[in-house]
């Protein structure tokens, strides 16, 4: 796609200190757009925020505050005036969910709700997108790739309280945002892998937390199937939805983004994968599976996204293993960062 559509755009990023968040600021400021991003401190200690300066394409405008605090979100729509917001302040951790379930659902329902109230009052909003996850899906764990049109009612606390935000992202739409002019979609991406990952709990994380330890690599449920992606394919299809909508409002809605089915992988292939590239003699086995209830299979339909907006799937899950151990070993981070970005979008 071509990113020169978002020079010069007043682009508003909630959870922009997060792993996406810092990826995504990154493609933005190289196509020359005006950022503001609003959110609590990077979610860890370690982090990409802080690893690849992010802050510095902010130009002031890196601030810190919580999506479920109406008064401060208000006033940065009004200070800010965005034309496009990106929507990724979340609680996004599962087993974090079962632990603090209220601060989950009010991060991720009554941040939302907030979100799109601010949307409904600010004059200058053209193009909405709210990310969610591949886990909102009431799941029989079938084997088949979920389609847009099937229920949704996660099963822990994260993925329901993300059911929940579709539903009031899609209340807002209909109620009063398509009347105003304003295109919202939500976004329902895959498990995405990158460089610069941290989060606790996570696979990826984990791999590299072990590699830098010289210790084997424990993996929970090394035979669950999930959608892994590299960061920057649900990134590219969140910016063409943002895209397309504000030209031809009739694109805004509900769109999967994840890999092919037939790409999607194991846990324990993903992490076979990482030690093959990372070498060393860096090993994986299995954990014992003692924890709260994980989905044991997701899989997403990308058949909408692809026929609608002409977005594809470019880089399978081990290349993104691969360039995700090429980033770990990476001296300049940010240059890293930015050689990965221009690899992609040249052949995208």
């Amino acid at each position: 796609m071509n990113l020169s559509f978002f020079e010069n755009k007043r682009v508003l990023i909630t959870g922009h200190t997060g792993f996406k968040g810092s990826w995504l600021s990154k493609i933005l400021s190289m196509a020359g757009a005006t950022l503001c991003g609003y959110s609590l401190e990077p979610p860890t200690e370690r982090n990409l925020f802080t690893e690849a300066v992010i802050s510095a394409l902010y130009e002031g405008r890196d601030l810190r505050g919580d999506v479920r605090d109406l008064d401060s979100l208000r006033k940065v729509f009004a200070d800010f005036r965005p034309e496009i917001v990106f929507h990724l302040a979340a609680q996004p951790i599962v087993r974090t969910s079962y632990e603090k379930p209220v601060l989950t659902y009010e991060t991720n329902v009554l941040g939302t709700l907030y979100l799109m109230e601010c949307v409904r009052e600010a004059p200058s909003v053209r193009s909405v997108l709210n990310v969610t996850t591949d886990k909102v899906y009431e799941n029989p764990e079938e084997n088949r790739g979920f389609k847009e049109t099937d229920p949704l009612d996660g099963y822990d606390p994260y993925s329901n309280s993300k059911s929940c935000s579709e539903l009031v992202t899609h209340c807002y739409k209909r109620s009063f945002l398509d009347a105003a002019g304003i295109a919202v979609s939500t976004a329902r991406a895959g498990n995405v892998i990158g460089g610069g990952d941290y989060q606790k709990d996570r696979i990826v994380p984990d791999c590299v937390r072990a590699a830098e330890a010289g210790r084997p690599i424990l993996v929970r449920n090394p035979n669950s199937v999930r959608p892994y992606q590299h960061v920057l394919e649900p990134l590219a299809a969140y910016l063409a939805i943002a895209k397309e909508q504000w030209t031809d409002a009739s694109k805004a809605g509900y769109y999967n983004v994840g890999p092919d089915l037939k790409d999607c992988l194991t846990t324990g292939e993903l992490a076979g994968a990482f030690c093959e590239y990372y070498g060393e003699g860096l090993t994986w086995h299995a954990e014992a599976e003692n924890g709260p209830h994980e989905a044991g299979f997701l899989r997403l339909d990308n058949t909408k996204i692809r026929e609608s907006l002409g977005w594809t799937p470019r880089w399978s899950a081990k290349e993104a293993v691969r360039r995700t151990v090429e980033y770990v070993r990476a001296e300049d981070k940010n240059a890293c960062m930015e050689a990965e970005i221009r690899a992609y979008f040249e052949t995208n």
